[in-house]
């Protein structure tokens, strides 16, 4: 089993493989965060992997917040949301015969807001997903420096893209797991809000709001990795 990075239509992508002899049970997609951290190496992640014998995917995205806005620092023509939901397919099914919805979606925090971006605009495609102290409320960041500064012209553009207004209550992904350490300055009150209306929708879901690493970063996240692959190898597992 090892990690190696390749491309994928023109984008780096870290790549994880179980173990070339095995055909693997699934993938999971991971988005990283505002930090550009991938899970390649990751021995948290890694071991998870490993032991669920799934393939990971981690792309670089840069500062692109992983919506369907056009960061032309990443892409000048294609956004992100449309590359991953395209691209990464048909990439899996080309390289291992593992197509939708075989395809686990998870991400940290910016990268945890671009699982559900993702998963709640495409449903069908992407019905498993795991946000780890997603960025909900992204709009909020607007004016302080960020990308989201150059992508929208004010906070209520932003806010209109952000992942809540896109969830559908009829079309919406079917397994869906929210975490976040209730330590979390940055993260807590959006995926609150998240929870808030799944449940006044009916929309089912999990999450685990109690557990808590330090609040916010990698060794929360990397704390959470059993209870991530578990739920998504499961949820892969019953979308056969």
């Amino acid at each position: 089993m090892s990690w190696s990075t390749t491309q994928v239509s023109g984008k780096s992508v870290d790549v994880f493989v179980p173990g070339e002899d095995l055909k693997p049970a699934g993938i999971v997609l991971f988005l990283h965060g505002y930090d550009g951290v991938t899970i390649k190496d990751n021995p948290a992640y890694s071991n998870e992997l490993a032991k669920h014998n799934l393939i990971g995917l981690s792309p670089l995205g840069e500062h692109c917040w992983w919506t369907d806005v056009v960061y032309p620092s990443y892409d000048p023509l294609t956004s992100p949301l449309d590359y991953l939901s395209e691209h990464i397919p048909k990439y899996c099914a080309e390289r291992w015969q593992i197509e939708p919805p075989r395809i686990g979606v998870c991400g940290v925090e910016m990268g945890g807001q671009g699982a559900l971006q993702l998963a709640y605009r495409h449903a069908r495609k992407f019905p498993a997903v795991v946000a780890i102290s997603p960025k909900i409320d992204f709009e909020t960041w607007w004016g302080h420096g960020t990308s989201l500064d150059t992508l929208f012209e004010n906070a209520e553009a932003a806010r209109q893209r952000t992942a809540i207004l896109h969830l559908h209550p009829l079309n919406y992904p079917r397994r869906q797991l929210l975490l976040c350490d209730p330590a979390d300055p940055y993260c807590f009150d959006g995926v609150l809000t998240l929870a808030s209306k799944l449940s006044s929708t009916g929309i089912a879901f999990e999450d685990d709001f109690v557990t808590t690493h330090g609040g916010y970063g990698w060794n929360y996240a990397n704390a959470m990795a059993p209870k991530v692959i578990d739920f998504l190898a499961r949820a892969v597992a019953e979308a056969r």
